[in-house]
């Protein structure tokens, strides 16, 4: 049976990163967050003060961008545990204060240039699956598989916010609705790589798809490929 990269681009809280471990499990793929790589990289700009006040010190972020060890390890059952610089933070990357900055990071040609590399370089024997917002059309334009996932900013927002409380998070249900529009607007208008759909892409529309009836339909499509 052969292996195929499978590319997952889409808007935030469509469930990418779900989806895409479920398809690494039953593959036996690796599968890699590459949003999750630049939630780091804000991560570590805040934690060397390369933010204060919302602003973004970009000189010193690109200078420090060779200090940046992002890997994917497994970890029991989970696939996926991310750490940065040997610190496990696959939780505290998706805390609000990040979520709010991680599109002014992502849109800088210099960590997205060098992400992009590290990207391509996992993906080299094929087997794997990656989700983002420009895996589809920058990472691996040639991808067997393309998906580019969708929902409602209403349905996005309350699975976000339901995310979050789940954690012991005080969060507002309006402040997390303003993340999610705010971002898709950052996402499809920055100007290096911006969220887009691949000519080639399949559209998978979740909101009101459970989780058990989106993955038929992708495994459907996998089983098309790899026959």
């Amino acid at each position: 049976m052969k292996k195929i990269i499978i590319a997952i681009d889409g808007h935030s809280s469509t469930g990418k990163s779900t989806l895409a471990k479920q398809l690494a499990k039953a593959l036996d793929y690796i599968y890699v967050d590459s949003g999750a790589m630049y939630r780091a990289v804000t991560l570590y700009a805040l934690e060397q003060g390369f933010i204060s006040d919302k602003k973004l010190d970009t000189d010193a972020l690109i200078s420090n961008i060779k200090n940046v060890n992002i890997e994917f390890k497994k970890q029991g059952n989970n696939p996926t545990v991310l750490f940065l610089n040997n610190k496990e933070v696959s939780s505290k990357i998706r805390g609000m204060e990040v979520s709010n900055l991680v599109s002014k990071v992502a849109a800088l040609p210099e960590v997205r240039k060098c992400l992009v590399r590290e990207q391509r370089r996992m993906g080299e024997q094929k087997g794997i699956v990656m989700d983002g917002r420009d895996i589809g059309t920058v990472v691996f334009p040639n991808a067997e598989l393309k998906i580019f996932m969708t929902a409602s900013a209403q349905t996005r927002t309350q699975r976000r916010y339901d995310e979050l409380n789940a954690k012991d998070e005080t969060v507002v249900f309006d402040e997390v609705y303003e993340n999610i529009t705010s971002r898709d607007y950052k996402d499809s208008t920055r100007a290096d790589s911006p969220l887009t759909q691949a000519k080639d892409a399949r559209v998978l529309d979740n909101t009101n798809l459970t989780q058990s009836q989106q993955y038929t339909i992708v495994m459907d499509w996998i089983k098309d490929l790899i026959d």
